[in-house]
This record gives C-alpha cells, sequence and structure tokens, in this order.
C-alpha cells in the first residue's frame, strides 16, 4: 500500500505539473477542445452506490453542479443513488450496460474493495474515465457516547463492555480491522456496524444507537461545526491541516500506532463506453478539477488531497490498486 500512494504522489506532481503548464488557457478554450467530437446529446444518468449525504453523494453533486455553473454539459445530470446490495447492484448493472456515453459512475476505493472480495466484478469491466481525490477519516463520537474519550472507552471494552463503531463498506470497514489489530481487541468486545452510507452511520450516532462513527471530513464537517459531533481521533499518518488541524491522531490520543486507508474518489463508465465519450468525461473532469469551486468548496472544505489523473492514468492506477487489494 505504502508503495502504492508513493507512486500516486508521484503521478499527482506530474498532472500538477500540466496543469501549471496550461494555466494561461481560458475556460471558453478549454470547453472548445471537445468541439467536433463526441458530446452527450440526451439526460445524464450519473450512479452513486451509496445514499444521499455520504462522501461519494456530495462528490458527485458538487462535480456536477460545477459543470452546471461553469456550462460545461447544456443537458441534464440525474444522480441515481442505487444502494442495494451495499451498492453491488449498481456497481453490476452500471459494468454490464450497453453505453453510448450518457452513463457515468462514481466509484472510489471504498467501492472497489468489496466488489473484488465479494464478486467477480472486476475493473476491467468498466471504463475508468478519471480519479479525482484522495480522502482521509475521522474518528467521530456523539453527544451520547458514554465515555469521555477514546482511551475510556478502550479500557472499558477491555473489562468487558460492548463498544460498537458504525461506518460504511470499503475501506471504512478496513480502518476498523485495523484498530482491532493495533488496539489488541476482539469483535466481540469492538462491533463494527456497517452501513450503505457514511451520512446513515452518523444518524445512528446522533440517536445514540452506536458509540462511535468511521466518517470521511466530507460526511461530517456539518455535524462537527454545529457541535452534533465530535471528531475524537484523525485516523490517519498525519495530522489534517486547517480547522481539523487539533485533532489528534491514534498515537496521541491512546498511545496506539496510528493507522490510516486513504480512499482514492473516481469515475468511470460502462465497459462499452466510446473511446471518445471516454476522452470528452475525462477531459471535462480535468477542467473541473482546475476550477476555483472545485478546489475551494470541495477540496479545502471538506480537507482533501487533490489528485487528478485522466483516463489512461487512472485505469492503470485503479488497476494497481486492485492488484494490491487481491494479493492481501
Amino acid at each position: 500500500m505504502k508503495k502504492l500512494f508513493a507512486t500516486a504522489g508521484i503521478i499527482m506532481c506530474l498532472a500538477a505539473a500540466a496543469g501549471c503548464s496550461q494555466s494561461g488557457e481560458s475556460q471558453t478554450e478549454k470547453q472548445n477542445t471537445n468541439e467536433g467530437g463526441w458530446a452527450p446529446q440526451k439526460n445524464i444518468e450519473w450512479v452513486v452506490t451509496s445514499s444521499a449525504g455520504g462522501g461519494s453523494d456530495v462528490y458527485t453533486r458538487v462535480i456536477a453542479e460545477i459543470m452546471k455553473d461553469e456550462g460545461m454539459v447544456d443537458q441534464t445530470i440525474l444522480i441515481n443513488n442505487q444502494t442495494d446490495g451495499g451498492g453491488e447492484v449498481g456497481r453490476l448493472r452500471v459494468s454490464q450496460e450497453k453505453s453510448d456515453g450518457h452513463l457515468l459512475l462514481t466509484f472510489n476505493s471504498g467501492d472497489l474493495v468489496p466488489m473484488v472480495t465479494n464478486t467477480d466484478n472486476r475493473i476491467e469491466n468498466f471504463r475508468p474515465i478519471a480519479v479525482m481525490a484522495v480522502d482521509r477519516h475521522l474518528l467521530l463520537k456523539g453527544k451520547k457516547t458514554p465515555y469521555a474519550d477514546l482511551k475510556e472507552a478502550l479500557e472499558a471494552a477491555k473489562a468487558g463492555e460492548k463498544i460498537t463503531i458504525g461506518g460504511s463498506k470499503g475501506e471504512d470497514y478496513r480502518l476498523y480491522e485495523m484498530f482491532l489489530d493495533v488496539s489488541g481487541l476482539s469483535d466481540k468486545q469492538l462491533t463494527y456496524i456497517m452501513y450503505d452510507a457514511t451520512s446513515d452511520a452518523i444518524t445512528s450516532l446522533l440517536g445514540g444507537h452506536i458509540d462511535y462513527c468511521i466518517s470521511k471530513p466530507a460526511s461530517s464537517i456539518q455535524y462537527m461545526e454545529s457541535n452534533d459531533v465530535e471528531a475524537e481521533v484523525a485516523l490517519a499518518k498525519e495530522p489534517f491541516g486547517g480547522s481539523l488541524g487539533d485533532i489528534p491522531l491514534l498515537s496521541q490520543a491512546t498511545g496506539l500506532e496510528d493507522i490510516e486507508a486513504p480512499i482514492w474518489r473516481g469515475v468511470v463508465g460502462p465497459a462499452s463506453m466510446p473511446d471518445e465519450a471516454v476522452k470528452f468525461w475525462s477531459d471535462l473532469l480535468g477542467q473541473v478539477s482546475e476550477t476555483e469551486a472545485w478546489k475551494t468548496d470541495y477540496i479545502e472544505k471538506n480537507h482533501l488531497t487533490p489528485l487528478y489523473l485522466p483516463a489512461e492514468e487512472a485505469e492503470t492506477y485503479m488497476k494497481d490498486y486492485e492488484k494490491t487489494i487481491l494479493a492481501q
């Protein structure tokens, strides 16, 4: 995993350099790049395999809003949240759909992990279009969490109390498994409840149905700002910056080894998507990644690391990640 993200860092630098070299190009010139080529002619369906309000949903809606506000697409973008089977039904459907270029799927490492673990579906059944950002996680507690801090909760678990942690699929669950490993607790002492989306887990935390919640900042920042939840620790190897800079790492809060499972966020299409449509959407997402709205209203606001990879590089990146997961 370390090797994979070191490679990603190199790619990120190259992508940033390429973006800088085009900084003088006007928005109109960028939009004209695809003139004479493929362009959408009808409504665009954009499938999200998690519930409304979750990290993937927020990510998708921000992109769609920028595309419309910047006049990048004239057609209506219809966001379709398909959560059946933990999202596997929606992913399978997109992978098998006959495509004319008007069907997109939000896809990230949190989707890939359960997909390759529990099904025969693979990246080769999709057309990777772009990678847009890398996200990290927080461990939240609610007002009804009955422990002063995480250290007290861990002591209670060791003494026989059952502690519950909620979260989404994929990387959230991988972090839970890492947490079990570094804490020395069993899954009976520290139980995981999986939800279709982080927003569902946060709702359970607010209601006092779980003790802690694994979340990305994009899904939880509004609840933190309203003081409905508190970020107990940053599940990362390095502290967050900005307004999240005071959140301690796991090692600082408990003395345990720091853990992280960065989640890359991307977009794919069906395997049958035409090459010219892949190029259109990949170029358009590159334009989105250069807008101030993306940089401030999504990347900075939600404390992500920017990482735009066009179609060919995104395909290599996703397939390399898939090989890493399958090898574990």
